[in-house]
């Protein structure tokens, strides 16, 4: 049945999903259009948002690119493609290589966000080396697995209210992540998704004869040999000490960050831990370089797109609008339906406002006296929104720029068959946002 309803889905997003970059520009006009008409706003006032906004996510936008980046190259070192090759060949066909990248990628994102955006796109790529699958179904695959982040141990949201002096520390207090990430709501959530993300997956997997399939060698990323070396800067540019007087120690100080200081997993530290095995791993600096002169040419979308999204976060925040909108899910829950309303207003907005902690900083204010009227669970409302926040990125393109950028895919190649999960994994969630 999967299989029957992925085929018009694929169909469907193929032929009216356009480009990322035309997305962002119809959600810029939408939310421009729903500031003036909804909230009343004057368009100069509209155009002031957007503008003062649209700069405002340039640190993130840098972290995103060197997600990629720093992950490409770390992957084509030579002890991690043997690693990924070794992995992959666990796969014996076609249905084993989309259920293990599922796994995969669910268990990495479920870790860290980041780690799991490149970690899934990576071995999805090595797989395809090695076996015969549907490759679009097969990165698909790789980017669900990102559903589970905002439950996992680098959700914002959930770290965000267990953090002394958080922006609603005076309304909530601090509220532990035994009480939200390790809650059995919550976990029962991320168990059963790791059950259903790949049993779907496995059940959309088309038959041979409408599978799209890439050819293995196109997918070869292997740096070339290095020549006759008689220049000294040469020398320096193939020198293993030169790298390893950097690398390790980088690799020292995140020993000390983690084991010394207590520090945990955010995107500075994943980035500064991929780069650093990248520079050991890769032996010379020359490696690295032309490990990198492939990894960039994937990064054009996010360097583009990101700024556009950072104005209509503006225009969605200071316009009122998104306050507008969890406040219209919200007018007519109950105590008990106040986790799944929130839910689904978070999914909404998320298509507008594409950062959990962002998006937070929207909803909180809303949700949270909600949640104390009607006597709602505060912690249960609080992942709700974290849950809603992470399921419509199935939809939403955002995300999933360093994955196809990795993969060299469209957004209308995956989107389908994201489609399919969107529905199904919003199911599961809800359930167990009402009900667990």
């Amino acid at each position: 049945m999967l299989k029957f309803l992925s085929r018009p889905a694929v169909r469907l997003v193929e032929r009216y999903l356009p480009d990322p970059y035309i997305f962002v520009l119809l959600l810029t006009i939408i939310a421009a259009a729903a500031a003036i008409a909804v909230e009343r706003q004057n368009p100069l006032l509209v155009m002031r948002y957007w503008g003062d906004g649209f700069w405002s996510l340039l640190t993130f936008s840098m972290q995103m690119l060197l997600v990629l980046v720093t992950g490409f190259m770390l992957a084509n070192t030579p002890p991690v493609k043997r690693l990924l090759q070794r992995l992959a060949s666990l796969a014996k066909n076609a249905g084993g290589a989309i259920i293990l990248v599922t796994l995969v990628s669910l268990v990495a994102s479920w870790i860290n966000w980041g780690f799991g955006l490149v970690v899934g796109a990576l071995f999805a790529k090595e797989l395809a080396r090695q076996i015969r699958v549907d490759y679009r179904l097969l990165i698909a695959s790789a980017y669900s697995g990102f559903i589970v982040w905002h439950g996992g141990l680098a959700g914002s949201i959930p770290l965000t209210i267990a953090t002394d002096g958080h922006f609603t520390v005076d309304r909530i207090g601090v509220i532990g992540t035994g009480s939200t990430i390790f809650s059995f709501f919550n976990l029962a959530i991320v168990a059963c998704l790791f059950i259903v993300v790949p049993l779907v997956n496995r059940l959309m997997l088309p038959d041979e004869q409408e599978s799209v399939y890439v050819d293995p060698t196109l997918l070869d990323d292997t740096p070339e040999p290095v020549g006759h070396i008689s220049r000294p800067a040469e020398y320096l540019e193939n020198s293993h000490i030169l790298a390893w007087l950097v690398g390790i120690p980088g690799l020292l100080f995140l020993l000390d960050h983690f084991l010394l200081r207590g520090g945990g997993l955010n995107l500075n530290i994943v980035n500064f831990l991929f780069l650093s095995l990248a520079i050991v791993l890769h032996r010379t600096p020359r490696r690295l370089l032309d490990s990198l002169h492939e990894a960039i040419k994937g990064g054009a979308g996010i360097v583009i797109q990101f700024p556009f999204y950072a104005g209509i976060m503006a225009i969605m925040i200071e316009s009122g609008l998104a306050e507008t909108l969890s406040e219209g899910f919200v007018s007519f829950a109950t105590s008990d339906t106040l986790p799944f309303w929130s839910f689904i207003s978070a999914g909404v907005v998320n298509m507008f406002v594409p950062s959990g902690g962002g998006q937070w900083a929207v909803q909180a204010p809303v949700m949270l006296p909600a949640a104390e009227a009607l006597g709602a669970d505060i912690t249960r409302v609080a992942m709700a929104v974290a849950w809603g926040d992470a399921w419509t990125n199935l939809l939403q393109p955002f995300w999933a720029l360093p994955v196809l950028a990795i993969a060299g895919l469209k957004a209308k190649d995956i989107m389908g068959f994201c489609l399919i999960q969107l529905f199904i994994t919003g199911v599961v969630i809800a359930l167990g946002l009402t009900y667990f």
